[in-house]
C-alpha cells in the first residue's frame, strides 16, 4: 500500500509521517454493533489526529521546563517485556510514566504522553514497527534520551524484506539520538553491535545472556545504571516484576506435567532463543513442542519454516504439533486451529512431560494454553 496516493488535506490531518497502512488498513473490531463502530471511526478520524498533536506539543513543554527523561524501546521481541521491567525500577527512583502493552503505539504513545505530569521524572516508550515509516512518525512524537533496542529477529518481512531491512528502520530511532544522548543495545545480537559503530551518541551494550528474559533484565539494569538508580532499587525492581501472562511462564499442570508457555508471538530466531532454554530446563523429560505458524515472512516463509523444522528433528521429541496453514514445513502433526489441537495436546498432561507452546496470540495458542489449564 506503500504506492497508494493519498489526499494532501488527509494527510496532513492524520498527521505527518503516520504510514498509509495505519491511516487506511484499521483494525477487525470485536464489537460488531454499530455503536463500537461509530465511535472506533470517530476516534480514529477525529480523536486521535489531535491527541497527537497535543501530545507532541506537551512532551515539547515537559522537556523544556521540567528534567524529564523519554527512554525509547524498539526491536523485534521482549519490547514491552523490557518496558515493564525497566519501569518496575524506575518507578522506585521517581514518579514514571510508561507504555502499557499490547495496545498499539500508534494510539499509545500519544495517550501515554498525555497522562505525564510535571512530576514525571521518567517516560518510557515502546516504539514497536510494523510499516515502513512508522519510526518517523514515532520520532515526530517523541525525541528520546536513551534508545534501546532489544534485538532485529525476521519479523514483519512481508514489509521489510530482510532482517537488514528491519534494523533499517527500527535503527532510524538511534541514528536521530544526539551527541549527548544514549543508545543501550542488546550485545548478543550480532547486526546490532555492528550497528552501534556507526553511531554518533554514546553506546552501552547490555551484559550478555543466553536467557531472552535475562537479555531483557539486563537492558533494563543498563537503561537503569546510565540514569544513576541505585543499586538496591534495581534489585528491588527486579524482585518484584511479575512475567506478563503467556511470555516465558514456566507453569505446573494440576496433572504433573510442566507447560513452558511463551505464546505471546513467534518469530525463527526468537522460537529458537525460547528451545535451547525449554530443552535446559526439560532436561532428560519427555518433550512435546506445539507450534504455531509464524506470520509476516513474506517470501521467506517456506524457507523459515523448513529451518525450524530441521532444528527440531534433531531432538528426540515425543510429539511436534503444528497450528496453521505453514506449520505443514515443520511437522505431520497438523490442525487448522488451536480449538483442534486442544484434545490431542490434553493426551500429553501427565506427569513429568514438559510441554512447549510457543506461537503467537493471531494463531490463537494464547487461548490453547488457557483452555487446557481449566
Amino acid at each position: 500500500m506503500q504506492s497508494k496516493k493519498i489526499n494532501p488535506i488527509i494527510r496532513w490531518w492524520m498527521t505527518p509521517y503516520l504510514p498509509i497502512e495505519d491511516i487506511f488498513e484499521l483494525p477487525l473490531l470485536m464489537d460488531k454493533s454499530l455503536k463500537a463502530k461509530i465511535y472506533f471511526y470517530i476516534s480514529h478520524w477525529l480523536i486521535h489526529p489531535i491527541k497527537r498533536r497535543l501530545a507532541r506539543w506537551y512532551l515539547i513543554f515537559l522537556k523544556r521546563f521540567t528534567k524529564i527523561t523519554v527512554i525509547a524501546i524498539t526491536g523485534s521481541a521482549g519490547k514491552s517485556t523490557t518496558t515493564q521491567i525497566l519501569s518496575s525500577i524506575l518507578k522506585l527512583d521517581g514518579s514514571t510514566v510508561s507504555t502499557k502493552p499490547s495496545i498499539d503505539p500508534v494510539f499509545n504513545i500519544p495517550n501515554t504522553i498525555l497522562q505525564c505530569s510535571m512530576n514525571t521524572k521518567y517516560l518510557i516508550l515502546e516504539m514497536s514497527v510494523e510499516f515502513i515509516g512508522e519510526m518517523d512518525y514515532y520520532l515526530w512524537l517523541a525525541t528520546p534520551d536513551i534508545g534501546v533496542i532489544t534485538n532485529i529477529y525476521s519479523t514483519h518481512i512481508e514489509y521489510f524484506k530482510s532482517r537488514e531491512g528491519v534494523l533499517k528502520e527500527k535503527g532510524k530511532m538511534l541514528l536521530a539520538l544526539s551527541k549527548n544522548s544514549t543508545a543501550i543495545l542488546n550485545s548478543t545480537n550480532d547486526l546490532l553491535v555492528k550497528f552501534s559503530k556507526k553511531l554518533s551518541c554514546e553506546v552501552l551494550l547490555s551484559d550478555k545472556a543466553d536467557d531472552p528474559l535475562d537479555q531483557n533484565s539486563n537492558l533494563a539494569k543498563a537503561v537503569a545504571k546510565k540514569l544513576q538508580v541505585s543499586d538496591d532499587n534495581i534489585i528491588k525492581g527486579l524482585k518484584q516484576f511479575i512475567k506478563p501472562k503467556h511470555r516465558y511462564q514456566e507453569i505446573l499442570h494440576k496433572s504433573g506435567a510442566v507447560i513452558f508457555d511463551d505464546s505471546y508471538n513467534n518469530n525463527p530466531e526468537a522460537f529458537l532463543a525460547t528451545l535451547k532454554v525449554f530443552l535446559k530446563i526439560a532436561k532428560k523429560s519427555k518433550k512435546i513442542v506445539v507450534i504455531g505458524d509464524m506470520l509476516q515472512l513474506g517470501d521467506l516463509a517456506e524457507i523459515e519454516h523448513k529451518k525450524i523444522g530441521v532444528e527440531l528433528k534433531k531432538y528426540n521429541f515425543e510429539k511436534v504439533i503444528g497450528i496453521g496453514k505453514l506449520v505443514k514445513f515443520i511437522t505431520n502433526d497438523v490442525y487448522d486451529s488451536y480449538t483442534e489441537a486442544i484434545p490431542e495436546v490434553k493426551k500429553y498432561l501427565t506427569k513429568n512431560n514438559y510441554i512447549l507452546v510457543k506461537g503467537s496470540r493471531s494463531i490463537g495458542l494464547d487461548k490453547l494454553v488457557d483452555a487446557i489449564l481449566k
